[in-house]
């Protein structure tokens, strides 16, 4: 329905943004991967999928057109939904996930949360092929940047992508403790999903 949408980011956290466009104001779910490339900015144009269900219409946005492709990928495998596809698009950037299916590395797979050794090798039979076709050979890494109040903010984002709270704040104690250099909310995250194997 929408391709994509332009405007002006009125509202953003880890999990989500508010993206103003003609002065309707879209609530557009995203991964942390698209969060850390909207850092400092103002306006962006949002690639979309929009993911209806009876009970509910969500949007999902990504910074680019890969990465939207590579979540509707995730989500046509059987047993993986929209909030667990952008749980592993979390956990791993697109680069990361491409390289993980190509090499069919069900280890790597398995360490996202609430993906077991099944659902990992369904993903690399059902992806890998569509993967190689796509013709992205390239593995790059975002560059982390510094986020004040990022233990409030992980906390948000793990709640929004549905952890439940209790243990939450622990597991974010431990994990800057274990890391106390961490600056960016999206490395904080990682880390945490990583204590969560």
């Amino acid at each position: 329905m929408f391709g994509y949408i332009k405007g002006r980011i009125t509202h953003k956290t880890p999990a989500f943004i508010y993206l103003d466009a003609g002065g309707i104001g879209y609530h557009i779910n995203i991964s942390l991967s698209t969060y850390g490339k909207l850092e400092g900015l103002a306006e962006a144009t949002i690639f979309t999928h929009l993911h209806v269900r009876e009970d509910d219409m969500s949007l999902y946005g990504f910074f680019e057109e890969e990465e939207r492709q590579l979540f509707v990928q995730l989500i046509s495998v059987s047993g993986i939904g929209c909030n667990t596809a952008r749980v592993i698009m979390s956990y791993m950037t697109p680069d990361e996930l491409r390289r993980a299916i190509l090499h069919e590395d069900e280890f790597t797979l398995g360490k996202v949360k609430g993906i077991g050794p099944k659902t990992a090798k369904r993903i690399i039979l059902d992806l890998k092929d569509k993967i190689m076709k796509s013709g992205h050979a390239e593995v790059g890494q975002l560059q982390a940047k510094a986020v004040p109040g990022i233990r409030e903010e992980a906390l948000a984002a793990l709640l929004a992508l549905g952890f439940p709270k209790a243990g939450m704040e622990k597991h974010i104690a431990t994990a800057l403790s274990k890391h106390p250099n961490t600056e960016s909310v999206e490395d904080l995250i990682k880390n945490v999903l990583k204590q969560l194997n």
